[in-house]
């Protein structure tokens, strides 16, 4: 059933030794540590592929390979008191992520609800883009045909046209 998928994904997402979230473009991390630390007392290393997160003299908090590759020059972290703050910029803006790390357990995708994100932030090849994408969804959701589908049928019609003796 849904609840107890969502129930089990809530509770395996608890489990994990830091608190995540994510928008098309970044997601970023929250990993509590002790009270009183500096950031030089931190370990924290973001590769393409890969993060690990953890204190100087410690077994890390987290290591493995990123679900996805991210931008390592725009990705980021900072100690707040006792959370670290950890900024990953994905490098494919169109997708969601499943997990953080490939081997932590996964959240279902499909449930994402997009937040404050509007076209009008978009700009203009992305927002048209985006728009031609929603409206393709809905036309599949409908059962209609999408835009390139609907681009063949009527290159067909007009071939049928053009060559009656085919039909």
């Amino acid at each position: 059933t849904t609840t107890s998928h969502s129930a089990r994904e809530a509770q395996e997402q608890a489990s994990l030794p830091y608190t995540w979230t994510q928008t098309l473009q970044d997601v970023t991390l929250i990993v509590p540590v002790a009270k009183g630390l500096r950031g030089r007392d931190c370990n924290v290393r973001i590769t393409r592929q890969g993060l690990v997160v953890g204190v100087k003299g410690n077994d890390p908090i987290m290591e493995g390979k990123l679900a996805r590759p991210v931008h390592v020059d725009d990705s980021t972290w900072a100690l707040d008191g006792n959370e670290l703050h950890i900024h990953l910029d994905k490098q494919n803006q169109m997708e969601w992520w499943p997990n953080v790390l490939d081997h932590h357990p996964k959240i279902d995708t499909t449930k994402i609800q997009p937040e404050n994100s509007k076209l009008s932030d978009l700009e203009g090849e992305t927002r048209s883009m985006v728009e031609k994408m929603m409206w393709d969804q809905n036309q599949k959701a409908q059962g209609k045909p999408t835009s390139e589908e609907a681009q063949k049928l009527k290159m067909l019609e007009n071939f049928k046209k053009q060559h009656p003796e085919m039909d």
